[in-house]
């Protein structure tokens, strides 16, 4: 029963590696919310808290995030052979598919229905961005408050789109912050209790 069980867990982290890594379209923040939705709804392997944070942490490392992702999934689950299997059920079906496809792509590259293709899923991976970055403006907004998490938006802006300041310094920051802002919560809230208990 104990071998089946990991065998299962295996086969659910491959096919659920192997689906993102194959529908992901259009690079790494394209298959951040595919990610989402097979750990935190399709397996329940963690819950958006977590992968909010391994997000951010992500990020912050360099590299592609997609491997860091499947990686990092795969470890919790079964450490590193779980890690290795994750990202090879990740990469290789896609890299199989773009070196068999690879002279068709070529010949077809000016085609209209390619090309049409191409237009339609973008809208889709738009809106798929929008409604995780919509989930997590609402976590932020709980956890800080209206005005703080506004201004955390407005700074987050200015320093990626105005400043251009590199994103993994921006995490950094915003990460040191959140630490700062949460002990000080924390210590306040205990503060008002020790009074009210008074």
């Amino acid at each position: 029963m104990k071998e089946q069980k990991k065998i299962q867990t295996y086969v659910q982290l491959m096919w659920s590696m192997m689906k993102v890594g194959l529908l992901g379209f259009g690079g790494g923040p394209s298959v951040i919310p595919l990610f989402r939705h097979e750990a935190v709804h399709t397996y329940e392997w963690m819950d958006d808290d977590e992968f909010g944070e391994i997000l951010a942490i992500a990020n912050a490392l360099p590299g592609p995030i997609a491997t860091k992702i499947s990686a990092y999934l795969g470890y919790r689950l079964k450490g590193v052979k779980g890690a290795i299997v994750a990202v090879l059920a990740h990469i290789l079906p896609s890299s199989v598919a773009m070196i068999a496809l690879m002279s068709a792509v070529y010949f077809l590259n000016g085609s209209p229905i390619v090309q049409g293709m191409i237009s339609a899923v973008i809208p889709v991976v738009a809106v798929m961005l929008g409604v995780m970055m919509y989930e997590f403006a609402a976590k932020a907004v709980k956890g800080l408050g209206k005005y703080i998490g506004a201004a955390s938006f407005i700074l987050a802006f200015l320093l990626l789109q105005v400043i251009d300041i590199h994103p993994a310094i921006v995490i950094i920051v915003f990460l040191a912050y959140g630490t700062v802002h949460f002990r000080i919560v924390s210590k306040w809230k205990m503060k008002r209790q020790q009074e009210g208990e008074l």
